[in-house]
């Protein structure tokens, strides 16, 4: 009996020899097969291999806009010597965004909106706003709601966060501490060119949603930050998939160059102007490690009732979202938040689609599920067919504090041929030249996306069928817009009497 613990403790030295020899076994299995299967994919190309010379955060926390421009142009310079002018043999296509001769070429438009942009308003500033795109994008999804601040008389700062508008490549080499230090940034730029005294707001879009909400909360514990009055949420990165929490794992073979393509989730040819397709596990890595941050840092404010201090959240989600997890959104941000004024609007799925059979079940309950009925402490609105047998839409609204759900009819039926809306489609509306489901120009940037609709066999497009089937505009736009304004205390919402 004496040499019974000995016995214990040698039995429990053994057995966890043998368990980190299993899971050593596992994870030597599991990178060999990524090895295999990431050596059958395509090819790597010269925007894969290429990468930005970006500020460090201690450079862009020292840095005036003007010099975070003058390096940006330096980076497209040496895209262009390095990448664009190298781009030879089959690579020359009327798609490849990297050669010059293509019809999505970004060179070949005025102004190239892959770059940061300022505009300034008419008349005396009544307000200052910074918008931040999503992650693989560029400045261009933030265009149209630029604009819209601008003919209201903000100051409208739009920066390129590191990696992006380049080379899907530059975003190997990055972080998400450099995309908040712009965010920081594009704050001061905005303060100095409106001044302290009027309205600041921060727009975020996916990725850019994130941003701009672990900048709000870093104000609330450095004074020397300044405070937005109102966010603007779209389809903001609260939380994403698991996979991603471990993507770092599967780009452990691409330390060995033999193995490069390993560093890459999706490998895709650039046929967008002004997004990436191509998707690197360094920015599946960095999208995670932001919103466990994010998460972290809500749930720890919620504890020291620190979000008393929050300006109003004003966000918009599509129930149904491949990209991010509407659940996060629900769960992780908005209740957690205090009866500020903040307001969640949710866009439902077609609810008179035709072909309901096709769907799973699950998708014709998910805004019951995520939203069950209770008394909250933020305004909830979903946007919804009027009935089951109808594509007349409604706003049906939720009070904080409230159990009461007001409907009021929208001039926006919902489309047909939709049967939701997608992470994507949030910030474009259906007039977008790239996006738009009726473009004002079509094919004004080499191809207007938002009207491809291709049938034919499977297995002949070297493109994913899923990318090209999700939809990519907001039919809500104009009702989305009407919402911010609303909120902004500027227009009176343009709703109809049930």
């Amino acid at each position: 009996m004496a040499n019974l613990p000995w016995r214990v403790s040698v039995r429990l030295v053994l057995l966890t020899k043998k368990i980190v020899l299993v899971l050593g076994i596992v994870l030597v299995v599991l990178l060999a097969v990524r090895i295999y299967l990431s050596q059958q994919g395509p090819e790597l190309h010269l925007w894969h291999t290429w990468t930005a010379d970006e500020m460090s955060v201690r450079e862009i926390d020292k840095a005036s806009f003007a010099q975070y421009l003058a390096r940006e142009s330096k980076i497209f310079a040496d895209l262009q010597t390095r990448v664009t002018n190298k781009t030879a043999g089959d690579d020359r296509t009327p798609l490849n965004r990297y050669y010059r001769g293509s019809l999505v070429w970004p060179g070949r438009f005025t102004p190239d909106t892959n770059r940061s942009f300022v505009l300034m308003p008419e008349g005396t500033p009544r307000g200052a706003v910074v918008l931040l795109h999503g992650l693989t994008d560029s400045p261009y999804s933030m265009k149209h709601l630029a604009v819209d601040y601008q003919r209201r008389g903000f100051v409208t700062v739009v920066p390129r966060l590191p990696g992006h508008g380049t080379a899907p490549g530059a975003l190997t080499r990055v972080d998400w501490e450099m995309w908040l230090a712009v965010t920081r940034l594009a704050v001061r730029e905005a303060t100095r060119l409106a001044g302290n005294d009027v309205p600041l707001h921060l727009v975020g879009y996916s990725n850019g949603g994130a941003l701009a909400m672990k900048y709000t909360l870093d104000t609330l514990e450095t004074p020397a930050l300044r405070k937005p009055q109102q966010l603007v949420l779209l389809s903001p990165m609260i939380g994403v998939t698991t996979f991603a929490r471990f993507a770092g794992l599967a780009g452990l073979p691409a330390m060995l160059p033999a193995f490069a393509k390993a560093a890459w989730l999706n490998i895709t040819p650039e046929y967008n102007p002004y997004k990436y397709n191509s998707f690197p596990v360094n920015a599946a890595r960095q999208s995670w490690l932001l919103t466990q941050v994010l998460q972290q840092q809500l749930s720890r404010d919620a504890r020291n009732n620190t979000l008393t201090g929050l300006p109003p959240v004003l966000a918009f989600q599509s129930v149904m979202d491949s990209t991010v997890s509407t659940r996060a959104v629900v769960e992780s941000l908005f209740n957690q938040l205090p009866e500020n004024g903040s307001e969640l609007v949710m866009f439902d799925i077609n609810q008179a689609a035709s072909f309901r059979p096709l769907f799973k079940p699950s998708s014709w309950t998910a805004v019951s599920e995520l939203l069950p009925t209770a008394v909250r402490r933020y305004t909830v609105t979903i946007i919804t067919n009027a009935s089951a047998n109808t594509f007349n839409t409604v706003a049906k609204t939720t009070l904080a504090g409230s159990k009461q759900e007001t409907v009021s009819s929208l001039d926006t039926r919902y489309p047909q041929e939709i049967y939701s809306l997608s992470h994507v489609a949030v910030p474009f509306p259906p007039e977008d030249d790239l996006y738009g489901s009726h473009p004002a120009v079509k094919n004004r940037y080499g191809v207007s996306l938002g009207t491809v609709s291709l049938r034919g066999e499977t297995s002949v497009l070297i493109v994913s069928k899923d990318a090209l089937m999700r939809v990519t505009s907001n039919p809500f736009y104009d009702d989305m817009l009407s919402m911010i304004h609303q909120h902004n205390g500027t227009i009176s919402l343009n709703r109809k009497a049930p």
